[in-house]
């Protein structure tokens, strides 16, 4: 009989809990994943209780709270608070979504805050990106021209600019990338839709030239075709934008230029 093992530090254990003084009536419990690699030790399970009354109404105030009042070994990223940065990108409530934009009180019961899944930790909240990062920059995401440079700047007309509403919105805090299960298992060679939909954003755009090449960098069985729209990356895009159907209208410039 196959006897399967978990990775070693994939299992979790019950960590401190630092409660909340007597006699507060608005307290919520923060559940934080808590990992170290240099430690040598499991992750564990932080539980935090906040005084709800005297913290700001997003997760990203609760984990500054934690981090400036009650322990300042939590370790996270962020920046803008404004869900335009991506920086504070993590798994909350079971969701990968942005701590700046997500409410508590939209979470029943006890938070539960992770780093992105799928990934490696660098410490506690923090995911390493560098892969992701680097797929990024394999697509070559700026403006490609063959064409003398004009005088001034490479206009577009107003329908053509349209084309890229829903795509040049994308933040790069890699939520749904990392909520693809394709991604899950092919990281290594899938582009994921993060990147696919960055893809796109330049393949449409009309002062691009170099449209072609971008398909062919794209026509393989992995860097493309590992979707199979299962659709959890616009379930889970903070932005509302679809990268399924990004990745879809990629396939289909591809097959109309073969037939």
């Amino acid at each position: 009989m196959a006897e399967l093992l978990l990775p070693k530090n994939s299992r979790t254990k019950e960590g401190k809990t630092f409660k909340a003084a007597d006699g507060l009536k608005n307290v919520k419990r923060f559940r934080v994943y808590r990992y170290d690699p240099d430690s040598g030790e499991n992750p564990r399970i932080d539980t935090y209780e906040i005084d709800m009354d005297k913290c700001g109404p997003m997760v990203l105030d609760a984990l500054l709270k934690i981090k400036n009042e009650i322990d300042p070994t939590l370790t996270l990223r962020r920046s803008c608070r404004e869900g335009i940065c991506g920086s504070c990108a993590m798994n909350i409530d079971g969701t990968n979504t942005l701590a700046c934009t997500k409410y508590c009180s939209e979470i029943k019961g006890d938070a539960r805050v992770y780093p992105l899944p799928h990934m490696k930790v660098v410490k506690d909240l923090v995911p390493d990106l560098t892969h992701f990062y680097a797929q990024y920059a394999s697509i070559k995401p700026w403006i490609r021209t063959q064409s003398a440079p004009p005088d001034r700047e490479r206009l577009q007309s107003k329908h053509e600019r349209e084309k890229l509403d829903g795509l040049y919105e994308c933040i790069l805090c890699a939520c749904c990338s990392t909520s693809c299960p394709s991604y899950w298992w092919n990281s290594d060679r899938y582009l994921g839709p993060a990147i696919l939909l960055q893809a796109y954003r330049w393949i449409v755009d009309s002062r691009d030239e170099d449209t072609g090449t971008r398909l062919d960098e794209l026509e393989d069985p992995f860097k493309l075709y590992r979707c199979h729209t299962i659709m959890n990356c616009t379930r889970t895009c903070p932005k509302g934008l679809n990268p399924a159907k990004a990745i879809a209208e990629i396939k289909k410039l591809i097959a109309a230029r073969a037939g």
